[in-house]
C-alpha cells in the first residue's frame, strides 16, 4: 500500500480488526458503529460482533447514553492483552501510542488526553 493509502491492499497487517475497532472507538467518542465500520474497512455487522467480543472480554462497557438513542462505551485501558505472548501487558500502552500518534497528525483525532493521563477510563460514545 502506498504511503497515502492508495494502491493495492496488503496481504496482512499488524493489527487485528478487534484492535482497529477498539482504537476507532477510543479515538472518536462521537463515532457511530457504521462510521467505525467504514473507518476499519469492515461491515457494520462485523463491528457489532467485535464490540460484543470486546465487551465480553472486559475491554469495553456499554450503557445507554442520556439521549436514549446512542450507546456509551467505557474503554478499559487496564485490560490485559489476551495472547500469552503479551500476557501481563495492559492495552493502555497500545491506546496511548496509537491514539496519541493520531492526535499529532492534521485532520485526525482531537488531541484529548489519553485515558492514563486523564486518570480514568476513556469514556466513549459509539
Amino acid at each position: 500500500m502506498g504511503e497515502n493509502g492508495n494502491g493495492p491492499q496488503p496481504r496482512w497487517t499488524f493489527l487485528t480488526n478487534h484492535a482497529r475497532v477498539l482504537l476507532a472507538v477510543a479515538r472518536d467518542p462521537e463515532m457511530r458503529l457504521r462510521d467505525v465500520a467504514a473507518r476499519c474497512g469492515v461491515t457494520e455487522r462485523t463491528v457489532q460482533a467485535i464490540v460484543a467480543d470486546l465487551e465480553e472480554g472486559g475491554y469495553l462497557a456499554r450503557a445507554r447514553a442520556s439521549d436514549g438513542r446512542r450507546n456509551r462505551y467505557r474503554v478499559n485501558p487496564g485490560a490485559s492483552f489476551r495472547h500469552p505472548a503479551e500476557a501481563g501487558h495492559e492495552i493502555a500502552g497500545l491506546l496511548e501510542l496509537l491514539v496519541r500518534e493520531d492526535a499529532r497528525e492534521p485532520g485526525r483525532a482531537s488531541g484529548r488526553p489519553s485515558a492514563r493521563e486523564a486518570g480514568r477510563d476513556a469514556e466513549v460514545d459509539a
